[in-house]
């Protein structure tokens, strides 16, 4: 779809010559020539930029750009005047214009001055996005990646979404691999187009290869009629191939020949199709170790791999653990129809203590089961299973608040790297009683 820029000039020569010189690269102009033109246009579609002269016979570009900008947020505006001054160009920029262009223009300058305008603009609509993405995957709290590790993988993922870069995302069982397959779709430009996703170890291998690929009728036992692959369901979109390492490795050979070509050929057809679709791959495996030991194909791994994204383990990643819960708490207790007030210090404690094997799942099934636990307005410790857990794995002596104390102190000597004094600080208490209770629990040093 062609840029759409306004030109807002009361001399008609000026539009014309600025309509001739952005038609012919490609921008689709709408001409006004007063105040009242503009002002009457804001009931209609949003223009991408806007060339705005300073000086109207009705108006004062300078007082028309805060209503501009009220009505059309998006829409960026370059000032155009005969009549530069220092001052104007600062209040200019103070009231919301990208840029203050002298006229006569430069037409190469002003081209380029349109360009980073318009890029401006889209950087400003993908940084909206991540953040509308962001919150509706913590439930629309505070941001919800709080660890240096997820912040970064956030960064990347907003550079490398816009692309058809194939990406490969890796890490544990739980760890919100699709999530983040959901938010690289969500912020690339084929977010308007479908999101198909196939879990590979879920299906057997003599249906596998018809799901992708699709079949024809009478293409095998029970092939009644043609059928329309994912690939082709996903046409426009992303295609999420979930536990890729799982797919059986001759099936791997056909996908890699649907890569390399972008031709997809039904199972039993003669003829193929093209293939227009970004490709995101998941596997919870070491990618090294799975080729190693034949699982996945080292040429499909860079065929699938033009960036990798790798999550780290929730134990990994401690100060993204209260950031996930309160999330959950919020929309789990939204959905049972009860105002959650947070959690006690006592389960605080206890969801950062745990090692969390299952990861973000495991997290989220906790918090929900929390909710239905729950008798007040805030989850306690005694709401949760992981105590039960967290008491039998090293010390089954110990009672629930024991355990709670003991992986608490572990994990404190952990974030200090041994340091007792500021152990003892953090955990507040004194350093002797901090002594007594390494004693007491048995904790390694």
């Amino acid at each position: 779809m062609k840029p759409k820029v306004m030109v807002v000039d009361d001399t008609e020569g000026i539009r014309d010559l600025l309509s001739a010189i952005l038609e012919r690269e490609g921008y689709e102009t709408i001409l006004k020539a007063s105040a009242a033109e503009l002002t009457a246009a804001f009931s209609q579609t949003q223009p991408d930029l806007m060339l705005l002269d300073l000086v109207l016979p009705d108006g004062d570009g300078l007082e028309l750009l805060p209503q501009i900008k009220k009505q059309w947020p998006d829409t960026e505006v370059i000032v155009l005047t005969g009549h530069a001054t220092f001052d104007a160009a600062v209040e200019a920029t103070k009231r919301g214009a990208y840029h203050f262009q002298n006229k006569p223009f430069d037409t190469k300058t002003l081209l380029l001055s349109v360009q980073h305008a318009l890029e401006h603009k889209r950087l400003n609509e993908e940084a909206s996005s991540l953040r509308k993405a962001l919150a509706t995957m913590s439930g629309g709290a505070a941001p919800i990646f709080q660890s240096l590790s997820m912040k970064a993988i956030v960064r990347t993922i907003e550079k490398i979404a816009p692309s058809d870069l194939p990406i490969l995302i890796t890490g544990e069982s739980g760890t919100g691999k699709e999530v983040i397959a959901d938010l690289i779709h969500n912020l690339s430009p084929r977010s308007k187009g479908p999101l198909i996703k196939i879990n590979c170890a879920a299906l057997p291998r003599e249906l596998i290869e018809s799901e992708l690929f699709g079949s024809v009728k009478g293409a095998f036992t029970g092939a009644n009629t043609d059928r329309e692959g994912l690939f082709k369901q996903a046409e426009g979109g992303t295609l999420l191939l979930d536990e890729i390492s799982e797919m059986p490795v001759d099936t791997q050979s056909k996908l890699l020949r649907v890569l390399q070509e972008n031709e997809v050929r039904p199972v039993g057809g003669r003829t193929s199709y093209k293939s227009d679709c970004r490709i995101i791959a998941s596997t919870n495996r070491q990618v090294d170790e799975a080729v190693k030991s034949g699982k996945l194909r080292d040429d499909l791994r860079y065929r699938v791999c033009g960036d990798l994204v790798h999550l780290p383990p929730l134990r990994e990643r401690r100060e993204d653990i209260m950031p996930l819960a309160s999330a959950f708490l919020k929309r789990y207790g939204s959905q049972a129809g009860r105002e959650m007030a947070g959690f006690t210090p006592l389960a605080s404690d206890a969801l950062r203590a745990f090692d969390w094997p299952g990861n973000v799942r495991q997290l989220q099934n906790e918090i929900q089961r929390a909710v239905l636990m729950c008798e007040g307005s805030s989850v306690d410790s005694r709401d949760l299973s992981i105590l039960t857990v967290m008491s039998q794995k090293d010390n089954p002596d110990l009672t629930l608040m024991e355990a709670m104390e003991r992986n608490a102190i572990i994990q404190m000597l952990k974030e200090t790297g041994g340091n007792k004094l500021e152990t003892a600080k953090r955990l507040g208490i004194g350093r002797q009683t901090l002594y007594n209770k390494i004693k007491i629990y048995g904790i390694e040093q």
